[in-house]
C-alpha cells in the first residue's frame, strides 16, 4: 500500500526526533534552503525540496505535493508572521495544468506554536481556553501565525491542530553556559512560574496530533510540573555539579539581566496538559525535569 505524503516546513531538532516514526507512516518531504541542508535531509531518508519562506517565488513547488503538513518554521522579523503568510499563499493556489499529475489534496496540518501566546497569567493554572494576552513581539508573531493558519484551514477544509510548547530541553539543550557564567535568578518569593517539555515528548505529541488532533484544536504540550524559574536553574546546576546561580531581587534584575530574559521573567503561568493527555493520549516519557535528570545520570 502506497504511503501518504507528508510535507515538513522547518525540519529542526524536534521534528528530526520524530522522523523514525514519521518515515514508517509517510513518504516524507521537507523544505531545504541550502544544498548542505538538502544533503542532510537526504541522509536522513527525507526527500528535500528547495524552498525558502523568505523567497515567495521558490514556494510554488510545494503546491499539491502532500496530504499532510507539519509547519514548525519560526516566524521572521516584523510585526506579523510573513513566513506563514507566504506558505499559506503557496498552498492555497494549487492549480492543475494539462498533463500534470493530479496534485495531492492537503487534509491535515499541525503547527508548532508557543505557550508565550498566553502572556502573563499571574502564576495561575491555565488551559487552552485561556484568553491570549501576548505582549512580546516574538509571541505576537505566533498569535498572528495561529490566526492566519486557522483562517486558511477553515477556507481550505484542512484539519489543523496547533501545539503550544513552552521551553524545550534535552541532553544537548540544557542552559549549562548560563549556569557556568553565574547569571543570577530571582529570589523565590519574587520568582515566576515557567513550564518545560522534553524535545522527545514534543516530537511524540507531534506524531500523535497528525492522526488524533481534532480540527481547529489547540493543545498545550507541557510536562506535569510547572516550577519557579530559579528552581529550574538550581536543578540544572546540581545535575552538572556546578554552583547554583545567585539570587537577586526583581528590582536588581532590571539592571543585571538582559531585556530578553526579563521578558520571560515578567510572565508567570502554570499550564495544564490535560487536554493533550485526554485527546491525543499523550504519555510523557519525562513527566518532570527531575525524571529526565535522574535517567541521564544512570
Amino acid at each position: 500500500m502506497k504511503k501518504p505524503r507528508l510535507l515538513i516546513v522547518g525540519c529542526g531538532d524536534v521534528v528530526r526526533r520524530a522522523l523514525p516514526w514519521l518515515k514508517q507512516h509517510f513518504t516524507v518531504y521537507a523544505t531545504a534552503r541550502t544544498a548542505e541542508s538538502a544533503l542532510q535531509l537526504n541522509t536522513l531518508g527525507v526527500k528535500p525540496i528547495f524552498a525558502d519562506l523568505d523567497q515567495a517565488k521558490t514556494l510554488a513547488r510545494l503546491r499539491g505535493i502532500a496530504q499532510f503538513l507539519i509547519h514548525s518554521a519560526p516566524p521572521g522579523e516584523g510585526q506579523g508572521d510573513a513566513r506563514s503568510k507566504a506558505l499559506i499563499a503557496a498552498l492555497s493556489h494549487a492549480k492543475i495544468k494539462r498533463n500534470e499529475i493530479l496534485p495531492q489534496r492537503l487534509q491535515r496540518a499541525v503547527y508548532i506554536s508557543t505557550s508565550g501566546v498566553y502572556g502573563d497569567c499571574g502564576g495561575q493554572w491555565i488551559s487552552e481556553t485561556q484568553p491570549l494576552k501576548a505582549k512580546s513581539t516574538r509571541a505576537l508573531r505566533r498569535v498572528d501565525a495561529e490566526t492566519q493558519l486557522r483562517n486558511w484551514a477553515y477556507r481550505q477544509g484542512v484539519r489543523l491542530s496547533i501545539l503550544r510548547a513552552p521551553g524545550i530541553y534535552a541532553a544537548d539543550r540544557l542552559p549549562l553556559e548560563r549556569v557556568r557564567r553565574g547569571d543570577p535568578v530571582l529570589h523565590a518569593a519574587e520568582d515566576s512560574y515557567s513550564n518545560h517539555i522534553h524535545a522527545d515528548d514534543l516530537a511524540q505529541a507531534l506524531c500523535l496530533a497528525l492522526f488524533r488532533g481534532l480540527p481547529m484544536r489547540t493543545y498545550n504540550i507541557v510536562d506535569d510540573n510547572p516550577h519557579k524559574m530559579g528552581d529550574y536553574f538550581d536543578q540544572i546546576a546540581d545535575f552538572a555539579q556546578l554552583a547554583r546561580p545567585p539570587r537577586i531581587s526583581r528590582a536588581a534584575a532590571q539592571s543585571q539581566l538582559s531585556p530578553a530574559l526579563l521578558s520571560y521573567l515578567n510572565e508567570s503561568r502554570q499550564i495544564s496538559n490535560e487536554r493533550a493527555k485526554r485527546e491525543l493520549k499523550l504519555k510523557l516519557q519525562y513527566p518532570t525535569i527531575s525524571d529526565f535528570l535522574c535517567s541521564a545520570q544512570k
